[in-house]
């Protein structure tokens, strides 16, 4: 059985995280076992060190803060994904823009709460929520060195209801990323 390893990186509370952690992690498919090589989070006191540490997997913690540039962090970042063996890096809730030393180095995808090309950067939900549009939902997309502009992978969107408020309609956004992100890994990895 052939064994693909993946990377996650979060920086908050990990409810991404845990999702592809339960779904994925350690789990056979047709054509391959997903194992989580590695979790890193920039921030040490992230809700989701926890949840990572719950299902064995001890983080990563590269502390932003601590570097003197982007390029520097993102050079922390690529050499701990590298030693990781992960052939594919998940960013689950990251909260970073990743320079060009990062996106020309691994091959990484993102989860973003609109319907890419819409409501890009990090306001999307309210964008989106604020928007005319009658449809809303989430991207799966490759990292590019564009925000939010790599080739687009995946997609599930829902109608807005009438009188749906901004906490409801957030709380649709994120059941759609838990159920689309763990599948689209899976897609993406469980191949001949």
């Amino acid at each position: 059985m052939v064994i693909k390893k993946i990377a996650i990186l979060f920086s908050g509370e990990g409810s991404n995280l845990e999702k592809l952690l339960a779904a994925l992690h350690n789990q056979v498919f047709e054509h391959c076992q997903i194992e989580v090589a590695t979790t890193i989070c920039n921030r040490p006191n992230a809700a989701g060190i926890e949840k990572s540490r719950s299902y064995g997997i001890e983080p990563l913690i590269i502390d932003h803060t601590l570097y003197g540039s982007r390029e520097a962090f993102d050079e922390a970042l690529v050499e701990a994904i590298h030693r990781s063996g992960a052939e594919l890096t998940v960013l689950a809730g990251f909260m970073r823009f990743l320079t060009p030393y990062f996106t020309q180095q691994v091959k990484a995808i993102n989860l973003h709460p609109s319907l890419l090309p819409l409501f890009k950067g990090g306001n999307a939900i309210k964008e989106s929520f604020d928007s005319p549009m009658k449809i809303a939902g989430i991207s799966v997309h490759y990292v590019s060195e564009e925000l939010d502009g790599g080739e687009i992978i995946a997609q599930r969107c829902f109608e807005k209801s009438e009188g749906m408020n901004l906490e409801d309609f957030e709380a649709k956004i994120h059941t759609l990323e838990h159920e689309l992100l763990p599948e689209t890994v899976k897609n993406l990895l469980n191949r001949n």
